[in-house]
């Protein structure tokens, strides 16, 4: 149980559970290669920080161990993340700085004095940045303080921040080192890696990807989304984290491959009976839609494949212009597609049972009142002494009492 408690808590050094945040498929696992072999491994600490040493005294190491590594000043714990020969490819994926020129060591496996001190460590580091963030209020510094992560030795702390701008934390680090006890390490973070710590769920359903598998954050622009032909709305195009989703660079290649043969989108087309111009696109489907804005142009927007786009371009820029924008009889006419699924769900309401039944309008049967009854009560005489009228008079209209009943059928 001590093993599992400690692993748990050493792939993100508080979090609940297992992490496959900065987990990576070791591709080849089934290559031994003796020269290289647990030579250097990859060691992960909290959030996303990894680092790479050198296993000097040739450890028997395995993806899970706690081991003590060197540290600047004292030593660190973390977890093996990986060992092999993909530590390589992956030391020069991310460009690893060395320290004077080689690796940091790593000493031993941890021992449960290292663990025990390592969890002391790891249950001050929530009170440290609750206090940490009064003392940055305190000093009316334009910053915000995210996380705080202790060494394993607990003799040094590294605070991550979020600022805007450049923030002057001298006096801050004077203030947190004599109220701690430790040496201090700021580190900016960015909007991206924030949300990655928090998590969430994203507009697609599933978790954000920051904060299962990338480490590594690439910048997005607007142009991703130009080129695929998303509508350029920054309450859609934003992210939990405030910036362009990240999935916008997702696609963008295949996009920009399909796009490649593509006519420019500003010049209009010009026809003899109209103008049209560019509308959108159908990029993987080669279709181009125009809209006319000439009294006999055709009403909304129409499907004009692209190779039929360049024909009427090069028809222009010689001085002639067609009279359709698509010829009778061209085999390239765009076919509407018949509908390969039909949304069922988007037809029921979601709140539909949450509102009551409306009530069925049945018809109420009248009482038939007596002919007998009427007269009584407007000759205010008795029921017994009213007369039957049978032939009509004033009563007129109003039904016989003696109403005839329909015989029953014989039984033979």
């Amino acid at each position: 149980m001590e093993d599992n408690y400690t692993i748990n808590r050493g792939c993100c050094k508080g979090g609940a559970g297992t992490c496959s945040k900065l987990e990576v498929h070791d591709w080849l696992s089934d290559v031994v290669h003796m020269a290289t072999a647990d030579n250097i491994v990859e060691v992960r600490f909290k959030n996303t920080r990894k680092e790479y040493f050198r296993n000097h005294s040739n450890l028997k190491l395995k993806v899970g161990d706690i081991v003590a590594v060197e540290a600047n000043p004292g030593h660190d714990i973390g977890v093996v993340s990986l060992t092999g020969e993909l530590v390589k490819h992956q030391v020069r994926k991310h460009k690893v700085k060395l320290v004077n020129g080689d690796f940091r060591k790593i000493y031993r496996k941890a021992k449960q004095a290292d663990i025990d001190k390592w969890k002391e460590a790891i249950s001050l580091e929530h009170k440290t940045m609750i206090r940490s963030r009064q003392i940055t209020a305190d000093l009316r510094l334009d910053m915000k303080i995210g996380d705080v992560e202790y060494q394993g030795d607990k003799t040094k702390a590294i605070f991550y921040y979020i600022a805007e701008g450049r923030v002057d934390f001298r006096q801050l680090i004077k203030v947190l080192a004599e109220s701690f006890r430790i040496r201090i390490e700021m580190k900016q973070i960015g909007a991206r890696q924030e949300a990655g710590r928090i998590g969430g769920i994203g507009p697609c359903g599933r978790e954000l990807c920051c904060a299962t598998w990338m480490s590594n954050f690439v910048s997005v622009t607007t142009n991703s989304a130009r080129f695929q032909e998303i509508s350029l709305n920054p309450q859609k195009l934003a992210g939990q984290c405030g910036k362009l989703k990240c999935c916008l660079n997702y696609e963008v290649d295949a996009y920009i491959d399909a796009q490649r043969d593509f006519p420019p989108n500003n010049i209009p087309l010009e026809l003899k009976s109209s103008q049209y111009h560019f509308l959108k696109a159908d990029v993987f489907n080669r279709t181009m839609y125009y809209i006319g804005t000439g009294e006999k142009s055709l009403s909304g927007p129409q499907a004009v494949p692209v190779d039929r786009v360049k024909e009427i371009i090069l028809l222009n820029k010689k001085g002639h212009k067609p009279e359709k924008l698509i010829e009778d009889g061209d085999s390239r006419q765009p076919v509407k597609k018949a509908k390969e699924f039909e949304d069922v769900l988007s037809q029921d309401s979601l709140t539909r049972f949450d509102q009551p039944k409306p009530k069925r309008n049945r018809k109420k049967k009248r009482p038939i009142k007596n002919q007998e009854e009427s007269s009584g009560a407007s000759s205010g005489r008795t029921e017994s002494n009213a007369p039957q009228n049978k032939g009509g008079g004033e009563n007129k209209g109003q039904r016989p009492a003696n109403r005839r009943r329909r015989k029953p059928k014989s039984q033979s």
